[in-house]
């Protein structure tokens, strides 16, 4: 009897070890990036599920708390999921859910393939690897391969690239929808701040739209006003390069596209092209 207890103990121990190092082996994969996280995906249910903070920055999609319920946009779709709730809500239409979203390590854990596919996302699995592939940025019918971000420092600069197609779709956007009144172009502009001209500007960053071949597709520039005290003159400017067109910008703008930048960084969806900073 007591062989046939230890047994079944055994049984179960080892069912428990398979299942957690299961989990722990997975890795997950968006637009050919594994994505880091300090909670790791688990295996619910046959389920894969994630942190939704970490799923929903990767896809592009918004996130926004309210007590014990998510809501998550992007463009016109719109999820709301509730904690310990199989009943979810796609654009006011109601879900059933093969499993209910939890708590875990202070983060919501949600299933992965729900909400990938829900913002039209492809989703494989092959040798403990989910496989992700949003859909690209599209700029006059040709397809964005990555964002490529220009900025100088007082000795130097700093080339580098966002490859993951939701983060430049969110920054293409941005720049698109956040554009002010038209305005002439400053008397003095350029990459250094000079401090000796009133209402001067210096360029902040650049940002280019590359297609599959590296040619700019679209191209911006932000100005700041070298002295901001200055009413006369607008704190911030847009430059359309491809429009040949100045306009108007706000600092929140700049502000959420500099936010998506770093989280691009920390995500892995950019890599380094030169640095000459000194």
């Amino acid at each position: 009897m007591k062989k046939i207890f230890f047994g079944v103990l055994l049984s179960i121990f080892l069912i428990i070890t398979s299942s957690i190092t299961y989990a722990a082996g997975l890795q997950i994969k968006v637009d050919g990036v594994v994505i880091a996280s300090d909670v790791k995906p688990e295996i619910m249910n046959n389920r894969t599920m994630v942190p939704v903070r970490v799923i929903s920055e990767n896809l592009g999609a918004n996130v926004h708390w309210a007590n014990s319920e998510v809501t998550l946009t992007k463009n016109n779709v719109k999820v709301i999921l509730n904690l310990n709730s199989t009943t979810a809500e796609v654009n006011g239409k109601k879900i059933l859910l093969d499993i209910e979203p939890y708590i875990k390590n202070n983060r919501m854990f949600v299933p992965l393939r729900f909400i990938a596919e829900t913002f039209e996302c492809d989703v494989n699995y092959s040798n403990f690897t989910v496989t992700i592939n949003t859909n690209p940025l599209h700029i006059d019918g040709e397809q964005v391969k990555a964002m490529q971000h220009e900025y100088h420092m007082t000795m130097g600069g700093v080339v580098q690239q966002v490859n993951g197609n939701a983060y430049n779709e969110a920054i293409y956007n941005i720049f698109m929808e956040n554009k002010g009144d038209k305005v002439g172009a400053p008397e003095h502009y350029s990459w250094s701040p000079n401090i000796d001209i009133l209402g001067s500007y210096y360029k902040v960053g650049q940002y280019e739209f590359l297609d599959q071949e590296d040619d700019i597709l679209k191209s911006f520039e932000i100005y700041n006003l070298v002295h901001s005290d200055l009413e006369e003159y607008p704190e911030i400017l847009l430059y359309d390069v491809t429009e040949n067109q100045w306009y108007l910008f706000s600092n929140k703008a700049g502000k959420s596209i500099n936010q998506l930048i770093n989280t691009a960084s920390k995500n892995g969806f950019l890599k380094i092209i030169s640095d000459t900073v000194v």
